[in-house]
C-alpha cells in the first residue's frame, strides 16, 4: 500500500516504515505528526484518487531528526564584465518515518476558522421615560462596543465606514485617527 500526500508544499510518494527528507516543520523531535491532504491511495489493484484530495484519508508519522541538506553552491558570472559572485545554500530539512497510512475514517484535523464577519452595531434608541443618567451610561456602553469592534476592524474596512459617513480627509489617516473619526 503507498499513498501520494502533500506535505510542506511538496508531493511525496509515501510507504508503511519508509524515511522521508521534507522540507523543514514546525514540530518538536520524537513527537507524531498527521497529513490530511492524501491526494491518491492505492492498495493493490485498487487505486483511489482524490478530487483534489481523499476525505478521510490521513498519513500519520513521526518526526525523527531536524537537519541540513547538502550545501548547493550558487555561481554567478557574467563574461567580459568582471562579475562574478558565489554563495552557498545549505537547505533546513526533517526526516520523517512514516507509520500508517489511513484510506477512511481519519478525523480532520482541527481547522482554523476564520475570523467572523463584522457586524454593524446599531446604536440603542434611548427610551423617552428613562431618567437622562440611565441613557447617558447606555450610551457609553454602546460607544465602547463599537470602539472594541472599530479596533479589530482593517484599515481598509475603517475607510470604507469612513467614505460611507461621508468624513473628510479619510484617505490619509491612521487607524486610530480613523476610530476616533468614526466614534
Amino acid at each position: 500500500m503507498y499513498a501520494i500526500v502533500e506535505i510542506a508544499g511538496h508531493q511525496f510518494k509515501v510507504e508503511k516504515d519508509q524515511k522521508v527528507f521534507v522540507n523543514r516543520l514546525q514540530t518538536e523531535e520524537g513527537k507524531k505528526v498527521s497529513f490530511n491532504n492524501v491526494l491518491l491511495l492505492s492498495d493493490g489493484d485498487k487505486v483511489t484518487v482524490g478530487a483534489p484530495a481523499i476525505d478521510g484519508a490521513q498519513v500519520s508519522a513521526k518526526v525523527l531528526k531536524h537537519l541540513k541538506g547538502d550545501k548547493v553552491i550558487v555561481f554567478k558570472k557574467k563574461r567580459r564584465k568582471g562579475y562574478r559572485k558565489k554563495n552557498g545554500h545549505r537547505q533546513s530539512l526533517t526526516e520523517i518515518l512514516i507509520e500508517g497510512i489511513i484510506a477512511s475514517g481519519a478525523k480532520p484535523a482541527a481547522k482554523v476558522e476564520k475570523a467572523a464577519p463584522v457586524k454593524e452595531v446599531k446604536k440603542a434608541e434611548p427610551k423617552a421615560a428613562a431618567p437622562k443618567a440611565e441613557t447617558k451610561s447606555a450610551a457609553k456602553k454602546v460607544k465602547a462596543e463599537v470602539s472594541q469592534d472599530l479596533s479589530k476592524m482593517t484599515v481598509a474596512e475603517l475607510r470604507e465606514m469612513a467614505k460611507a459617513k461621508e468624513i473628510t480627509g479619510y484617505s490619509s489617516m491612521k487607524k486610530a485617527e480613523l476610530i476616533a473619526a468614526l466614534s
